[in-house]
């Protein structure tokens, strides 16, 4: 078997095979927890935690009829 045949079974085992995807479950899920983080952070920063709140108290009530 010559290079271009090992390197072609290499990639398309990696492409097809079963563990083709290892490991990128974690870092798609740290890069959430990244995003997710960020997004707290910036509405704790900017003082928004009060607004939201009572937007969403506010339209709980609306459809609550309270």
């Amino acid at each position: 078997m010559n290079r271009f045949d090992r390197w072609t079974r290499t990639v398309v085992s990696r492409v097809r095979g079963s563990g083709r995807d290892a490991g990128a479950g974690f870092v798609e899920y740290a890069g959430l927890m990244i995003i997710i983080a960020g997004i707290f952070t910036l509405i704790d920063s900017l003082g928004l935690d009060g607004l939201i709140s009572t937007a969403i108290l506010n339209a709980v009530n609306d459809v609550i009829g309270g």
